[in-house]
């Protein structure tokens, strides 16, 4: 099993070529030509007795739909099967991005700034001591107040507090038995004509 997991995610990019019995590289007539060949001879219609010609005919299948599709071959010729697996997972898109950070320089490159800023939370110096620290925030001109916030709660507390203090107190509760009757509820039949 471990071995058919290696097999299948290799990153030489030749396996699909191999079954379709071609070299790296083929032309998509050739392809087209080779899968023709192959399909006719493990076709399970022709071989109802053999299983092997049926997985056989499947791995053809396979090879022939990653090979005419010029994305995934691009992947495959470039990655091997380890580049249609991450395409699958991320996306077509983000092969080359997930690649390129699972390099050994990008590797190295997030180590070095891990130890330059002391933490790997912080992209850079520059924003550790922006953010993290505050010594570099920027402070507002003399002259004027710095800008403070307010919390709901305590906004809602200073207009209740203010209202209170001016004779107003803010209705808090609804009325409990309501003794009213709405008019569209009648059953009375309304005319809308105008004489004249």
């Amino acid at each position: 099993m471990a071995e058919q997991r290696q097999r299948a995610l290799s990153t030489s990019g030749e396996a699909l070529y191999e079954i379709l019995a071609l070299e790296k590289g083929a032309t998509h007539d050739e392809i087209k030509k080779s899968y023709r060949k192959l399909a006719l001879k493990y076709h399970p219609d022709k071989n109802p007795d053999n299983p092997e010609a049926a997985e056989k005919f499947k791995e053809i299948n396979n090879a022939h739909a990653t090979l005419t599709d010029l994305s995934k071959r691009n992947i495959y010729d470039k990655y091997g099967s380890l580049g249609l697996y991450v395409a699958e997972q991320f996306g077509e898109e983000n092969v080359n991005t997930y690649f390129m950070l699972s390099s050994w320089w990008a590797k190295g490159l997030f180590a070095v700034c891990g130890l330059l800023t002391g933490c790997y939370l912080c992209c850079c110096l520059c924003c550790c001591f922006n953010c993290c620290c505050g010594k570099c925030k920027p402070k507002a001109p003399e002259g004027e107040q710095p800008e403070f916030c307010v919390s709901p709660e305590d906004l809602e507390e200073q207009i209740k507090n203010d209202m209170e203090r001016d004779g107003e107190t803010p209705i808090t509760l609804q009325p409990t038995n309501v003794t009213e009757k709405t008019q569209l509820i009648g059953d009375s039949h309304r005319s809308y004509r105008t004489e004249s």
